[in-house]
């Protein structure tokens, strides 16, 4: 992929004093609601769904749509920095990311809201790697490190933050404010951006655009997560449509590879999956993160929909996941400039599964604690895996492949996770409606449970009503452990596949990943 770091048009001094830290939050700002975009929906999922007279698995396309778009930017951006300069992208993109969040939260369909929810994922997708750069480009040479841990402790907490004020907007306001609370901070950091940064305007460079392999790239991604999208509600291959769909996301990503092997400037550098270390961290990152992200977006969902929980408390719940991450993620770096970094991979990587394989074991009558706790100590395992991961991957490239290929990196870790979101989400349902048919023929077969229900008083058509909401509930918990189950699985050969990467004999130096 294209680096994002073109040359600028002259040398300039770092900022110093107020000036520098004004400059640095702003740039910190727009990388933390990026991020937070990506988990936000998490929670208002079930909202969006009612406000939009949809159901839940269509009210997750809000999460896709988004995570896939912003996907797709990234191998853009290294181009469009060259064509428009690095302050003048960062800049565009923040207020076009406000503008796009307004008309997300005035969108009155889930069609009009997934099509804007796409154009803020275009529009986010440079603002991470754009604002990471930027920063380093502000900061002396001597405070890299302290720009680099800025930059990494706003992507942790922004998705702690994500559903804890994604519930409280939802329940105290509604679900439009979740975008609406993005336009202040897009324009206040666009305007302040510009007249802070733009004495490091990078030199406009006409460069070519890998236009085929772009075209390529759009058609077989956007293809197979429709496919996985609209699969269950049509009937997955027993409709023409997605067989279409199928067919032209195998034949595009066939015609993407070849194309990309071949040209001479790709914009997808597939060259760097020769590194046996690159592509064996590429595979742990896109199943752990996928098994991750997955499981995230379902949790909110099962609490708020069949456990009785508000936005509010599910928000709670889900974020504690990262309050041990943020705590621990220090000694993670420092960890992994010492140690064999696919030791802490694996342990991190198995931790999660760990506690994932616990979770397969909830039941309708835990508490609040019950559901928490476990999520809490999950999060001592994320930095053990995302730190010492990127580590491994950009000492396993060349020096001069390490922006491709943290460009790469970022792209099969957002694409992972949307296709997970679309995958777990379809399976929650599938194998919700299976455990229902299979407890139907057990469920009171003698009648005493409905005559006892009768005799205290109900109707037949309350007793009946109310043992199939309990039928319900436990068809979902069934289906809510075993996703979780497969997740759990899904974590353990992550950790064993790291494995397969060869011991790192240097050092990377991460700054270029994003």
């Amino acid at each position: 992929m294209s680096s994002a770091n073109p040359a600028a048009g002259g040398i300039q001094q770092p900022l110093t004093g107020n000036m520098l830290w004004l400059a640095a939050l702003v740039l910190a700002a727009a990388n933390f609601m990026v991020v937070l975009d990506t988990t936000i929906a998490n929670v208002s999922v079930p909202n969006i769904a009612g406000g939009l007279a949809v159901s839940s698995s269509q009210g997750t396309y809000v999460i896709t749509s988004y995570a896939v778009a912003e996907a797709i930017t990234v191998p853009l951006t290294g181009w469009l920095a060259a064509r428009l300069g690095t302050v003048r992208l960062f800049v565009g993109s923040m207020l076009l990311f406000g503008v796009f969040s307004i008309l997300c939260g005035l969108a009155g369909s889930l069609e009009m809201l997934v099509l804007f929810r796409v154009l803020q994922g275009l529009a986010g997708g440079p603002l991470m790697p754009m604002s990471q750069t930027l920063l380093l480009q502000i900061f002396p040479k001597h405070k890299a490190g302290a720009a680099i841990g800025l930059w990494s402790m706003t992507t942790l907490i922004a998705p702690i933050m994500g559903p804890i004020l994604g519930g409280t907007l939802c329940d105290q306001a509604s679900w439009p404010w979740i975008f609406y609370i993005n336009v202040p901070i897009a324009l206040g950091c666009g305007m302040l951006g510009w007249n802070l940064l733009k004495r490091y305007q990078s030199q406009v460079v006409k460069l070519r655009v890998d236009v085929m392999g772009l075209a390529l790239l759009m058609v077989w991604v956007a293809s197979l997560q429709l496919m996985l999208d609209k699969g269950k509600e049509l009937d997955w291959f027993g409709s023409p449509l997605i067989v279409a769909l199928a067919i032209t996301a195998l034949v595009g990503f066939a015609a993407f590879l070849i194309w990309e092997l071949t040209e001479a400037q790709p914009i997808v550098n597939l060259r760097v999956f020769r590194h046996r270390g690159f592509w064996a961290s590429v595979l742990t990152i896109s199943l752990a993160f996928g098994s991750f992200f997955g499981a995230t977006v379902l949790t909110p969902q099962w609490l708020q929909t069949y456990m009785g929980y508000t936005a509010t408390q599910a928000g709670y719940a889900t974020a504690m996941s990262g309050i041990l991450a943020v705590t621990v993620a220090p000694i993670a770096a420092k960890l992994s400039t010492r140690l064999d970094p696919r030791k802490l991979v694996f342990c991190g990587v198995m931790w999660l599964g760990c506690v994932t394989l616990y979770r397969s074991l909830s039941t309708t009558d835990m508490g609040f604690w019950q559901v928490a706790l476990p999520l809490l100590f999950q999060g001592l395992g994320m930095p053990f895996f995302f730190v010492p991961l990127t580590g491994l991957a950009m000492a396993s490239v060349e020096p001069a492949e390490m922006a491709s290929a943290a460009g790469l990196m970022s792209f099969m870790r957002t694409l992972s996770g949307a296709f997970a979101t679309s995958l777990v989400t379809t399976a929650w349902d599938d194998k919700a409606s299976y455990n229902h048919a299979e407890l139907a023929g057990m469920v009171d077969s003698s009648g005493d449970a409905l005559r006892a229900l009768t005799g205290g008083g109900m109707s037949d058509g309350a007793a009946w009503g109310t043992i199939e909401h309990a039928l319900q509930t436990q068809s979902i918990m069934l289906s809510t452990n075993q996703i979780f189950w497969l997740a759990g699985l899904s974590f353990v050969v992550a950790a064993c596949a790291i494995w397969l990467a060869p011991k790192p004999k240097r050092v990377a130096d991460t700054s270029q990943a994003h």
